[in-house]
């Protein structure tokens, strides 16, 4: 077993991710290619990490969100395709070329400016067409007003010199959400995006691949799995949302753990950290655990999370500091300095979920899990060996 700093750490199982790999595999069958999602640092997971385990499983493309992303696969061993679903900048034409990085065109000025600087590098730069079918980000719009402008533009996007778009995909917006209105308005969508590749075809433009399911789509809505799917948070192990729970047989990757610093019994009246949001009463049992919201643990918590430790919850008392937090630990017997707290995750039989936090966030456990500090190392669990023995290596 390989050491680390316990202090605060997440544990992220590889076997898990394999597991979660194989199951899109799954769903989606041998005919579809799979693009993983591993922008924002693999939703906190680490992006090379994770990378190398989805490489491994056949992943067939990667996701990232800019070039910087990009490179950072290339360095940690990624030879895959990889798409750059977001902006980057003209002038990085000879680099996306050189690095055998995808960019995505989103719009006739976009492509004008990347085909004028990969002219003058000399280079050609694999593209793939984003059309806004209703999610108002980035794309060529649409809708019916802006229809038949956007099929011009995007024809003459392609016999641009320097560009070689092989691919055109969409992005939906509220396909986790199953309901009749956003059932609705995702397969207005997707027919928004079927018509726009059809008037395409028409005009003699045609791609190599198609996409356009997001997570709960691939879940969701097998007829649009189309040439390849873009899973994200299933990877991880996540439901989008509660609507797409027991679609899939996911196994979450990562813990929270943290470790209890400080143990001691307070006077009745005593006033917790700052603010004095908390007064214990007579016989409070403290636990100080090294961990706050520069670790990524928000005050938001304050007064209202849990953690578990020795296998029971502790509810977080006082306001979080920025590298600290109290728990009340009266009723559970025998906590001590060193013993492992869950901040979310398992613990024996005792879960703390993610979702919790995110709700007392008023947010998304997607934003839980990429807001964990760059300071909190990332400890890998891999089962290996005839005994399943867990082998850990730490970064």
């Amino acid at each position: 077993m390989m050491d680390f700093l316990k202090r605060t750490w997440v544990q992220i199982r590889l076997d898990a991710l394999a597991h979660n790999f194989r199951q899109i595999r799954r769903q989606v069958g041998p005919g579809c290619r799979i693009m993983a999602v591993v922008k924002a640092d693999g939703y906190g997971h680490g992006d090379q990490q994770v990378s190398q385990v989805f490489q491994e499983e056949g992943a067939d493309w990667f996701a990232v969100s800019n070039i910087e992303e990009a490179m950072h696969l290339r360095q940690g061993g990624i030879v895959k395709p990889i798409l750059i679903l977001g902006f980057t900048p003209a002038d990085q034409a000879a680099q996306l070329c050189a690095s055998r990085i995808s960019q995505t065109v989103f719009s006739l000025d976009y492509a004008r400016a990347l085909s004028s600087q990969a002219a003058k590098a000399g280079v050609e730069v694999d593209c793939h067409i984003k059309l806004d079918t209703g999610m108002s980000r980035l794309g060529f719009l649409c809708d019916p007003a802006h229809f038949d402008r956007s099929m011009e533009e995007i024809t003459e996007t392609v016999a641009l010199p320097g560009l070689a778009c092989t691919g055109v995909f969409t992005h939906f917006a509220c396909a986790d959400e199953a309901n009749e209105d956003s059932d609705r308005f995702t397969f207005e969508q997707f027919q928004r995006f079927q018509q726009g590749v059809a008037a395409l075809e028409k005009k003699g433009v045609r791609f190599v691949l198609h996409h356009c399911c997001n997570s709960a789509a691939t879940m969701r809505f097998p007829q649009m799995h189309l040439d390849m799917v873009r899973p994200g948070v299933i990877l991880y192990g996540r439901n989008p949302t509660p609507d797409c729970a027991g679609l899939m047989d996911l196994i979450p990757a990562m813990d929270l753990k943290s470790t209890v610093a400080m143990v001691k019994q307070v006077g009745a009246g005593a006033q917790v950290s700052y603010g004095r949001t908390y007064t214990a009463p007579a016989g409070t049992v403290l636990a100080t655990v090294p961990i706050g919201y520069a670790d990524g643990y928000r005050r938001t918590h304050s007064n209202k999370a849990h953690m578990a430790v020795r296998g029971s919850l502790a509810p977080v008392v006082g306001t979080v500091c920025m590298d600290q937090l109290m728990l009340d630990v009266t009723r559970i017997p025998g906590v001590q300095p060193g013993d492992i707290v869950t901040v979310f995750g398992r613990d024996g039989g005792c879960c703390v979920p993610i979702e919790d936090l995110a709700q007392d966030e008023k947010s998304i456990h997607y934003e839980v899990m990429c807001l964990i500090g760059k300071r909190v190392p990332r400890v890998y669990l891999a089962q290996k060996g005839e005994k399943g023995e867990k082998n850990e290596r730490a970064l």
